[in-house]
């Protein structure tokens, strides 16, 4: 473990160890019983409210509740306590910390670059090179085009995600139409330039994904739910699911002259689900998008023969459009 800022003097010899036990123990869940504290210590219940009442005096915000369920948690404080991490722990946040630059969260760069050199300067040497030897070896190319997600809403979910609490927000759908949403929280996942959060919409009753960046007036309701079991082996392959499934203005099919695994590899914004393979060493691809010109550019990019089906007749017009245009912006060949 890594020295933790403030007093220890007066404390007996083997208190201070017990101290960043117990510390440690308290920042790595949301609620203890005492006897679980007691037992993982080993020592008495009694000795555990007295370690509490130190933590308290260092400034250490230790909350306590009474009755059978009673127990103690490391709630929020006023003002920021020391704040103890292991060495691994304390080299993921200062990786994570040198990246953070590139992630779409306005705001975040000069936060994150402040809080890298504070957390440099009390890194001992070891981890000191480890990090700097990890920024040595990366460089980051930012993802551009995304909508930047507030920082501080990005806080008040994760909270919320952690806690187990509602939440209630206006939502904006692709449509431009905002509703009224009162939500579970469950996962923040961060895929394709944007962030999500995953969630169980309860005017709805089902399972739902929310950008952030369509997301607003979020306020949080203090009372907490039962988790649910999410339909899908992990948030992740839950957001693909998500985005694959949904109902977009313009689709179309495409069968192309190469493989699945080519058309993976040259189109990489493209969903495995939506990649098929069939005889012939071809592929059936399902395209969709809002956008017209979104739907053109994978086209583009599969740069194979391919035939379409089931596409609609504004595609086809710009598709005509398009080839045009490059025909025209093609050089020729002048007489002599």
């Amino acid at each position: 473990m890594s020295a933790v800022c403030g007093s220890l003097d007066g404390m007996s010899r083997d208190m201070p160890g017990r101290l960043l036990r117990l510390l440690s123990l308290l920042q790595s869940r949301r609620e203890w019983s005492g006897q679980e504290l007691a037992q993982r210590l080993g020592v008495t219940g009694r000795t555990v409210r007295r370690d509490v009442e130190r933590l308290r005096e260092l400034g250490y915000p230790v909350t306590g509740t009474t009755g059978a369920n009673g127990g103690y948690r490391l709630a929020t404080g006023r003002n920021l306590p020391p704040l103890l991490l292991d060495d691994d722990e304390a080299v993921a946040i200062a990786v994570g910390l040198r990246t953070a630059a590139d992630a779409p969260v306005a705001g975040i760069e000069e936060a994150a670059v402040r809080a890298l050199v504070k957390l440099e300067q009390v890194l001992p040497p070891r981890l000191r090179e480890r990090v700097a030897s990890v920024g040595r070896a990366t460089v980051g190319v930012p993802r551009r085009g995304g909508p930047p997600v507030d920082a501080g809403l990005l806080a008040e979910l994760a909270t919320a995600c952690r806690e187990n609490e509602l939440v209630v927000f206006e939502y904006r759908g692709r449509a431009g139409t905002s509703t009224s949403r009162r939500v579970e929280p469950y996962h923040l996942v961060t895929g394709y330039g944007l962030w999500y959060l995953i969630g169980y919409d309860l005017h709805r009753a089902d399972w739902r994904t929310f950008r952030l960046d369509r997301l607003t007036e979020l306020a949080m309701v203090r009372r907490q739910f039962d988790l649910r079991e999410l339909p899908a082996p992990s948030p992740a392959a839950w957001l693909s699911r998500s985005i694959s499934e949904a109902p977009y203005r313009y689709a179309a099919r495409a069968t192309v002259a190469v493989s699945a695994e080519t058309v993976l590899a040259r189109v990489p914004t493209l969903l495995p689900a939506k990649v098929t393979a069939v005889d012939g060493g071809r592929a059936e691809v399902a395209l969709a998008a809002d956008s017209l010109d979104r739907v053109v550019a994978d086209l583009v990019a599969l740069d194979a023969e391919f035939t379409l089906a089931d596409a609609p007749a504004e595609l086809l017009d710009h598709l005509d459009t398009v080839a045009r245009r490059l025909r025209e912006a093609a050089p020729r060949d002048q007489p002599e």
